[in-house]
């Protein structure tokens, strides 16, 4: 069968069902009618084997009625014709699951690819800054949610975006697309990072526009939907005319080549925070409004320029951190646990924040993202610049209390 194997307990089942029925059935001092149940037995099938396997427990459970010497309450022609029938539609149902399941692998293979396109991996290393990262979507089963975050070289240094957009899952990724799409563009094109956020601000403020006048909303709908009709998108991901609304946060850093300083402009993004050896501090920025309701272009948000020393790490969130409670209802301390968690690594910091942020939180219900950017100008770890870093998994569905791992 395509897709995840089934459990052992569920392949063996029909097993020994097969053997075990018919013992009892020799067992037993009296009389006992226990045929009937062997007809269950190519139903089960079909939930851990393909056709051909169902076809072969169907074909045992046959003989055993037909042709059994332990004498299976002697079925009648009807209820050979009855248990026939059963297998028979085992049969088909098993061959349509299978196929099903194909087809469902070979879209999610399709999806993977284009949410990792939108979003791919974090580089762990870009010009002179090292880069680790984790990123987990509120929605389970996909890749891509309402967080977002690039790290690209330029003229003008090492710019990295971290945001939250209006929004979580599938509904969010066009959004993400539009904001990442015109960062990678005003990192090669914008002067400071004034400019890069009045670009981002003003490409909000056209999609909304666009999305409000309907433009947004044609959206190509699978073969064979008799309640669809092509160019009208799935109830639930039409765009609501009325709102004419998309905002998002954003957090943006330079790190600039030969400076031993990092620039700072924060839209509505809660602000970075500061490691320096086992001492953690929150870097306070001029707070700007966020990003799609055209401020930035007119009174762009203002520029913190904090100084750096060697081994200093940034470490940037979403509120999917700081807004994470613990049972008492108190917001995760992001300052005091990264004092007392600061690795030098900024893949192992990563980890030991998201290990101890799992442990503390009651649930998180939002996407997350948690990213260290450490300057590190002579460090010998090749400059790829390129997508060939890994993004930290987290589990999906998991208990917040046990985690299935941290990357």
């Amino acid at each position: 069968m395509s897709g995840a194997p089934a459990p052992a307990w569920l392949r063996w089942l029909p097993v020994g069902l097969l053997v075990l029925i018919p013992l009892i059935q020799v067992l037993v001092d009296r009389p006992v009618d226990l045929g009937f149940l062997l007809g269950a037995i190519p139903p089960l099938a079909t939930l851990a084997y393909g056709p051909f396997g169902t076809a072969c427990f169907s074909a045992a459970v046959l003989a055993l009625l037909v042709i059994s010497p332990v004498n299976l309450d002697r079925p009648g022609q009807g209820d050979v014709i009855a248990v026939t029938f059963v297998a028979v539609l085992s049969i088909a149902i098993s061959w349509m699951r299978q196929r099903r399941a194909a087809q469902i692998t070979t879209i999610r293979t399709v999806a993977e690819a284009a949410q990792l396109a939108v979003l791919p991996p974090l580089p762990p290393r870009v010009d002179g800054v090292r880069c680790a990262g984790l990123y987990r979507p509120a929605q389970r089963g996909t890749l891509v949610g309402g967080d977002l975050f690039d790290v690209r070289r330029g003229p003008y240094g090492v710019r990295a975006l971290v945001g939250d957009v209006q929004g979580h899952g599938i509904a969010a990724v066009g959004t993400v697309t539009s904001i990442l799409g015109a960062f990678r563009e005003a990192v090669l094109d914008e002067e400071d990072l004034a400019g890069v956020a009045a670009r981002l601000d003003r490409r909000l403020v056209v999609d909304a526009a666009d999305a409000a006048a309907g433009a947004l909303t044609v959206a190509r709908v699978p073969e064979g939907d008799p309640d669809s009709v092509v160019g009208e998108p799935p109830a639930g991901q039409r765009s609501d005319p009325a709102s004419g609304e998309l905002f998002a946060t954003v957090l943006l850093l330079e790190f600039r080549r030969g400076s031993a300083e990092v620039g700072v402009v924060s839209c509505g993004h809660p602000a970075p925070v500061l490691l320096r050896g086992t001492t953690a501090y929150e870097i306070e920025v001029q707070p700007a409004p966020p990003l799609g309701l055209g401020i930035a272009g007119t009174a762009p948000p203002i520029e913190r320029d904090v100084p750096l020393r060697p081994g200093d790490r940034v470490l940037a969130v979403t509120d999917g951190v700081t807004e994470a409670r613990d049972d008492a209802d108190a917001f995760y301390p992001l300052v005091d646990r990264a004092a007392q968690l600061a690795a030098e690594d900024p893949t192992e910091l990563i980890a030991a924040i998201w290990r101890d942020l799992v442990g503390y939180a009651r649930t998180i219900d939002d996407d997350v993202a948690l990213l260290v950017f450490a300057p590190d100008p002579k460090g010998e770890e090749p400059d790829t610049g390129t997508v060939t870093g890994e993004v930290l998994e987290s589990r999906e569905g998991a208990n917040p209390k046990e985690p299935r791992g941290d990357g």
